[in-house]
C-alpha cells in the first residue's frame, strides 16, 4: 500500500477510560505520512460516529450493533467500587456485591456496566446522576458509592477517594470497531494489525509494504555484482571460456592435453 493508495488521514474514535497512546505511537512509526486523528466520544455516542462516517474506526465498549458494525474484542476490564478513603471497605482487598447491600449505589445515566434492573446492588439514590463525573462528586460528598470499570476509576482519580475490585459484578469489554463492509478498508486493516501485535512485515489481511534496502544490504549487493563481473572476464573467472574462433571444442577431452579417445592396447 503505497503512494496514492494511502488516504491522507485516519480518524480513530475512543471512549473515556481507553488509552490508545501505545497504538498511536506504533502507527506513527509505521505510517509516518498518514495522519491519525483522535476523536473523543462518549460510550453511547461512539457507535453512531462510526455508522455516520465521522470516524473510520473506534475503540468502543461492547455491545455494538453487529448488523452495522464489525468488532474485535480486545480486553475485559475489572469492575471496582469507588469509595471514600475512610470507608470501612478499604480494609479489604476486594468487595462482594452482598457487602454493598446497605450502601446507596449511584447509577449514572452514562453507566457502561450492563446491569439487569433486578440485580442492581445496594439501595438506589433519590436521583440518578447525569454522568460518571457527577457521580464521582457525590461519592466524594459521602452520598453513595459507585461501581465502574477500573479505567474510569483511574480517569476520575481524586486524592480523597480510592477503589476496590468487586466480585461477581458485570464487566465492561473494550473492542476495536468499524463500519461493516464487504472489504475492510486498508487503513483499518493496518490498525487491526497494530492492536493485535502483528509485525511490520506481516502480510496477513493486507498487502506487504515494500521495505527500503539498508546500507548493509546495498553493500552486499555491490560485492555480489563485482563478483559476477569478475567471473565473466578472461581465463581465471568462474565461467567457462568460449572456444576460439575457427576451432572446434574438444569432445570430452581430459586435462593435460590427452585426446578424448583411448589408445589401442599394446600387444603382448
Amino acid at each position: 500500500m503505497t503512494g496514492s493508495d494511502i488516504p491522507s488521514s485516519f480518524r480513530l474514535a475512543y471512549v473515556p477510560g481507553v488509552t490508545p497512546t501505545k497504538w498511536v505511537r506504533v502507527w506513527h512509526e509505521r505510517l509516518p505520512h498518514t495522519a491519525l486523528e483522535l476523536v473523543q466520544a462518549t460510550a453511547s455516542d461512539a457507535p453512531g460516529l462510526l455508522v455516520d462516517g465521522a470516524a473510520d474506526a473506534g475503540l468502543v465498549r461492547l455491545p455494538v450493533d453487529r448488523n452495522v458494525l464489525s468488532a474485535i474484542p480486545l480486553y475485559t476490564e475489572t469492575t471496582v467500587v469507588v469509595i471514600p478513603k475512610d470507608h470501612v471497605a478499604t480494609a479489604a482487598e476486594e468487595v462482594s456485591l452482598a457487602e454493598l447491600s446497605d450502601e446507596v449505589v449511584l447509577h449514572p445515566l452514562d453507566d457502561v456496566l450492563d446491569w439487569e434492573t433486578e440485580t442492581l446492588p445496594g439501595r438506589p439514590a433519590v436521583e440518578r446522576p447525569a454522568t460518571t463525573a457527577d457521580a464521582i462528586e457525590l461519592v466524594a460528598a459521602g452520598i453513595g458509592v459507585l461501581l465502574v470499570p477500573q479505567s474510569l476509576a483511574r480517569l476520575h482519580h481524586r486524592k480523597d477517594l480510592t477503589y476496590r475490585p468487586v466480585q461477581e459484578a458485570p464487566e465492561s469489554r473494550v473492542a476495536l470497531s468499524w463500519p461493516e463492509a464487504e472489504e475492510t478498508p486498508a487503513l483499518v486493516e493496518e490498525f487491526i494489525g497494530i492492536v493485535r501485535g502483528r509485525t511490520v512485515n506481516s502480510t496477513r489481511g493486507r498487502a506487504a509494504t515494500p521495505q527500503r534496502p539498508t546500507a548493509k544490504a546495498k553493500d552486499k549487493a555491490k560485492e555480489k555484482s563485482k563478483g559476477k563481473r569478475a567471473g565473466t572476464g578472461g581465463g581465471s573467472g568462474g565461467g567457462r571460456n568460449k572456444p576460439a574462433a575457427g576451432r572446434k571444442p574438444s569432445s570430452g577431452g581430459r586435462a593435460g592435453g590427452q585426446s578424448g579417445k583411448r589408445g589401442k592396447p599394446r600387444g603382448r
